[in-house]
C-alpha cells in the first residue's frame, strides 16, 4: 500500500492534515526547554561530568527507543494515540486493559503541565517585576495570590491558543521555539570564548554501588524530558504525508536532542561552576546569561518564559489529542472523540481546561502529580517498546511502510529490559533526588488504576446497550440457511 493510499484511509472523526516535518520538530523543541528547567538540579546532584554523562545516556536510550516508534507510527498513520495507542495494539490480545493504563499513564503528564508551568510562569513574573506584590485572598478554602493568577491566565490562553487551530498553535510553537534558542545558543557558544569556562572543575558525583543506583534513578527522572521526541509521533495524522514526515520528525529531533543535551552541562555548567548552581539550581542561569551578554536579567526571564510557554503549547496539544483518541476508540467516554467544525478536538481541550484549574487552586504546588507521572509514563514507553517485538511477530505481514532492520527485534526486547530496571528502581528510589517517595507513587499507582476502571465502566455499557446477535444460522429476514438453500 503506498503513502497515497494511506493518506486516503479515513475515519468518522479524522484530524485535518496540515502539518509538516518541520512542525513535528519544532513541537519536539519543548525538551530542550524543559532541560533548560532541570539543569541545575542535575548538575547539583551529579556534578558536571555525571550530569552531561547521564543525560547522554538517557538521551541514547531515547534514540534506540524513538527509532523503533519511527516503524510503529507509519503502521498507524491515522492514530493521534501515539505511543499509548501502539501499546494498545500490539497488547490488546493478551490484555485489553492496557489500553486504558498506557492512555492514562501517558496523558497525565502531559495533560497536567498547564498547572505547573503556569505557576511557574507566575512566580517568574513576581520575582522578576512585582516582587512587592505578596497580597493574598482566601475564598473559603481556596487561596489565590499574584502568581497563582497568572498562572490561571496563562491557562486559558494556552486553552484559548489550542481552540482556533493547529495553523495557530503552531505560529505560537515557532515564534517560542525561535526565541528559545537564544539561550540554548548563548549557553553553548558563549562560555567557550570566556576565560571563567572550567569543565576540568566539574566533579563526578556517582560511585560504587550507591552512585550506581543514583544514577538509575536519575535516569528515571531524565526520561521525561529526554524521551519526550515521542511527541512527534502523536501528531502522525496530521502530517500532509504521516508516513514521511513521521519519520523524519522523529529522527530530526532526536539526533539534535541528543547533541544538546550532551553539550549544554559541560559548557553552561563548567561557566557557572559547581558551587553557584548548588545554591540556588533552579534560576542560576539567569545570572550566568547577565554575566555573558551583560545586564539583561529581563530578556533572560523573558526568554525563559518563552520556554515555559512552548513546553505549555506541545503539552495541551499533545495530550488533548490523545484523549480524543481514547475517546475515538471507547478507552475513555466516548464523547471525548469529537472534533468541532475547525477539526480541533475542543472537548479533550476543555476537559484539560478545567483538571488543570483545579489542580493549580486546589494544590497550588501539583510538582508531586507531574513527577509521579513519570511513573505511567516510564510504563507506556515500555509497553509500546514491548509492543514493537509483540507486532513483528503476531503481525509479521501487516503493512509497514518504514520497516527497521531485524536487528531492532532484539534491540527492542534489550531496550524494554534496561527500561524494567529504570521503572523498578527509579519508582521506589526517586526520594534520592528530593522528587517525592512513597506517597507520591501511591497517587500514581491510584490514577492508573481510576483510568482502567472508567474503561471497565465505558464496556460494560457498550456491551448492554449492544443489540442481541442474530443466530448464525439465519439471514437478516429470519429465514434459516438451511432453509433457503433447499429447493
Amino acid at each position: 500500500m503506498s503513502t497515497e493510499q494511506f493518506a486516503a484511509v479515513a475515519e468518522a472523526e479524522q484530524l485535518p492534515k496540515r502539518m509538516r516535518w518541520f512542525d513535528g520538530f519544532a513541537l519536539a523543541m519543548t525538551m530542550p526547554a524543559a532541560l533548560i528547567a532541570t539543569l541545575g538540579a542535575s548538575i547539583a546532584g551529579l556534578g558536571g561530568w555525571g550530569a552531561a554523562v547521564l543525560w547522554a545516556i538517557s538521551m541514547a536510550i531515547s534514540l534506540g527507543v524513538n527509532w523503533l516508534y519511527t516503524e510503529l507510527a507509519t503502521m498507524f498513520p491515522n492514530s493521534s494515540g501515539g505511543i499509548a495507542h501502539y501499546a494498545a495494539e500490539a497488547w490488546k490480545s493478551r490484555a485489553p486493559w492496557v489500553a486504558p493504563l498506557a492512555g492514562v499513564g501517558y496523558w497525565l503528564p502531559w495533560g497536567t503541565n498547564l498547572a505547573t508551568y503556569g505557576a511557574v510562569t507566575g512566580a517568574l513574573v513576581q520575582a522578576q517585576w512585582f516582587p512587592e506584590q505578596t497580597w493574598e485572598l482566601a475564598l473559603g478554602p481556596i487561596t489565590l495570590s499574584l502568581p497563582i493568577v497568572i498562572g490561571l491566565g496563562v491557562i486559558v490562553f494556552m486553552y484559548l491558543i489550542n481552540l482556533i487551530g493547529v495553523r495557530m498553535t503552531m505560529s505560537f510553537v515557532y515564534v517560542t521555539a525561535a526565541i528559545l534558542m537564544i539561550p540554548l545558543f548563548v549557553f553553548i557558544v558563549f562560555p567557550l570564548f570566556s576565560a571563567d569556562w572550567a569543565p576540568l572543575d566539574l566533579t563526578w558525583n556517582l560511585h560504587g554501588l550507591e552512585g550506581l543506583h543514583t544514577a538509575v534513578v536519575w535516569l528515571y527522572i531524565m526520561a521525561w524530558t529526554t524521551f519526550g521526541i515521542e511527541v512527534c509521533a502523536t501528531f502522525a495524522p496530521e502530517y500532509r504525508d504521516s508516513v514521511k514526515d513521521t519519520s523524519k520528525a522523529i529522527k530530526a529531533s532526536v539526533l539534535f536532542c541528543l547533541g544538546v543535551f550532551f553539550v549544554v552541562p559541560l559548557t553552561l555548567g563548567g561557566y557557572a561552576g559547581e558551587a553557584a548552581i548548588a545554591e540556588d539550581p533552579a534560576t542560576f542561569f539567569v545570572a550566568s546569561f547577565a554575566s555573558l551578554v551583560g545586564g539583561a536579567s529581563d530578556v533572560m526571564v523573558l526568554c525563559l518564559i518563552a520556554s515555559l510557554l512552548l513546553i505549555m503549547t506541545t503539552s495541551v496539544a499533545d495530550a488533548s489529542r490523545v484523549l480524543f483518541n481514547m475517546g475515538k476508540e471507547r478507552v475513555t467516554v466516548p464523547a471525548l472523540g469529537v472534533l468541532n467544525r475547525r477539526g480541533v478536538p475542543v472537548r479533550a481541550l476543555t476537559v484539560m481546561l478545567v483538571l488543570n484549574i483545579v489542580i493549580l487552586v486546589v494544590l497550588q504546588n501539583p510538582l508531586a502529580i507531574i513527577v509521579t507521572g513519570n511513573l505511567g509514563y516510564i510504563l507506556t514507553h515500555l509497553l509500546a517498546v514491548s509492543g514493537f517485538f509483540l507486532l513483528r511477530r503476531d503481525r509479521p505481514d501487516a503493512v509497514r511502510p518504514v520497516r527497521l532492520p531485524n536487528f531492532f527485534v532484539p534491540l527492542s526486547i534489550i531496550l524494554s529490559v534496561v527500561l524494567v530496571v529504570i521503572l523498578a528502581v527509579g519508582a521506589t528510589g526517586f526520594s534520592v533526588t528530593g522528587y517525592g517517595g512513597f506517597l507520591e507513587l501511591g497517587i500514581a499507582l491510584g490514577l492508573l488504576l481510576l483510568g482502567i476502571v472508567i474503561w471497565w465502566l465505558v464496556q460494560s455499557s457498550a456491551r448492554a446497550h449492544a443489540p442481541a446477535p442474530t443466530s448464525a444460522s439465519e439471514d437478516p429476514s429470519g429465514t434459516s440457511a438451511s432453509e433457503s438453500e433447499r429447493p
